[in-house]
């Protein structure tokens, strides 16, 4: 299984409905893409202070790698991830990936 841990740094100008709609839209994916086992996404809570500028993130969980990939190459989400990448500071600089083989 894989992770795919996806951290922004969204741009103040982005109200909290305009950020939670387009993770709720990416979300939707799941029904959509065959491999895309779940998404989550909420705040950074962040308990120990170690990534302030970081506001929100989410977490798909896929069932391997050629799913991840079809995830990346889905329209919608390529329309979603342009999206995202305009509301971030920095554009593609305010966002941190993680992608974690979960053994």
């Amino acid at each position: 299984m894989l992770a795919h841990c996806v951290f922004l740094n969204f741009a103040e100008s982005h109200d909290t409905n305009s950020r939670m709609s387009v993770l709720s839209a990416l979300g939707e994916l799941v029904d959509e893409v065959d491999g895309m086992l779940s998404f989550h996404y909420g705040p950074n809570l962040d308990f120990e202070a170690k990534t302030p500028n970081h506001s929100d993130g989410f977490i798909v969980f896929f069932r391997d790698r050629e799913a991840h990939l079809a995830y990346e190459r889905h329209p919608k989400h390529v329309a979603l991830g342009a999206r995202l990448v305009s509301m971030c500071v920095g554009g593609a600089e305010g966002i941190l990936v993680y992608d974690i083989d979960c053994q």
